[in-house]
This record gives structure tokens, sequence and C-alpha cells, in this order.
């Protein structure tokens, strides 16, 4: 399901929806809406943007929010036409983000058709996809006594590719390293960080990094 107020971009959005072979429930113009569809027939993903009508402001992301604790079994993938770190933020460390699915991506992105589709599919699978700058911005500073300051190069390069939601192997590749390698440097990264006890979950520990640099 898709919630965007743009007519353009939504009508773009299920043309390339419909032809990547995906099916488009709804797609509907206000956060209201959205959740009144969703509310009558759950579909796997929503989209939708951050701002909508009436004021402009969070609407989306406040109905993206709900549909995560009423329906947690929703991916919802987020667009923004900026960065907006609180409202990344509040969707990474609400209630609702513990089990994964959850995704904000810049408008810009869109546009590059390949990575929109690979975030559209990270979300669907129950894992994270979040926008590269959005992660820069959330990573670049923290009140905490700079925990980065204590990662090498190739760990922050590690780091902001879990944030981002990707897998170990897909983060392998990335890097041209090895898998074995990539496994090293996260658990340096969790020692650093004092984040050795959490273990539930490749969603679960990418949250809990995001939340500890987040604070």
């Amino acid at each position: 399901m898709l919630a965007e107020d743009s007519t353009l971009l939504r009508e773009g959005l299920v043309r390339l929806l419909v032809e990547e072979g995906h099916e488009v429930r709804a797609a509907v113009g206000t956060a209201v809406e959205l959740v009144a569809a969703v509310a009558a027939e759950p579909p796997d993903v929503v989209v939708a943007d951050v701002r909508m009508p009436p004021t402009h402001t969070d609407e989306g992301l406040r109905a993206a929010l709900e549909i995560r604790r009423r329906w947690p079994s929703v991916g919802v993938l987020v667009l923004s036409q900026y960065v907006e770190k609180r409202y990344a933020t509040e969707l990474l460390t609400g209630e609702a983000a513990d089990s994964g699915a959850v995704g904000y991506l810049l408008k810009d992105r869109v546009a590059q058709v390949d990575e929109f589709l690979d975030a559209l599919e990270r979300v669907g699978e129950g894992r994270t996809a979040f926008d590269p700058e959005v992660v820069r911005r959330l990573l670049v500073r923290s009140t905490h006594a700079d925990p980065l300051a204590r990662l090498t190069p190739r760990e922050r390069d590690v780091l902001a590719a879990m944030a981002q939601g990707h897998t170990n192997a897909s983060i392998a590749t990335r890097l041209h390293v090895s898998q074995s390698a990539v496994e090293k440097h996260i658990n340096a990264i969790f020692d650093k960080l004092e984040l050795t006890g959490t273990t539930e979950g490749y969603s679960r520990r990418v949250l809990a990094v995001l939340r500890y640099l987040g604070d």
C-alpha cells in the first residue's frame, strides 16, 4: 500500500511496483486513508511519505508508527524529502521497531530504482532499510563519550552497512572482505560499544546499535 499526497509520484510508484511484479492494494493521498486501508486488508508492506495533509508535518510517520503497533506483521518504509533525525530516530527506537521491518529513505533514493526496490524487499523480509545519508547523520554525533572513536575505519564501515539493514553476506560483498571477517568486525563493534549482551537476532542488534548512538 502507498500513501503519498503528490499524485504524480504516487502514480509513478504504482506503475513501477506493478511493472516489477508487486501487487499494490491501495494508493492513497492521506495518512487517515492509509490507516483505514490497512485496517480493511493488511498488506505486506506500507510505503508512506513522512509529511502529509492536513498539516504536512509528521502525519505519515505517525500513521506508520500506528500501523506497526496495531499490525506488527506489516512492514513500513517511510519516504522523506530531507534527513529528519528526530523522525528517523523515533522510527528506529519506538516500541514497534524491535521486530525490524522498518525503513527510512530519502525521496531522491526512489529515483535509483534498484536501491528503492532493494530497500522494499528488505523491509518485506522483516529487516531494516535506512538511507545511507540518514545513517551517516545518525552516526555523526552522540551524547555518549564518543563511542565511535573506539572503532577502526573498517569497523565504522561495517557499522554503517549494518545500520542500513544489510546482512553479513551483503556487507562482505560490498566491502570486498570475507564473511568471517565481517563477523569478527561485528563482534569487535559490540565489544567496543558495550552491546555484547544484545544477541536476540540481527534486527534487534542493529536497532540496539542505533538506539545507543541516537540517545
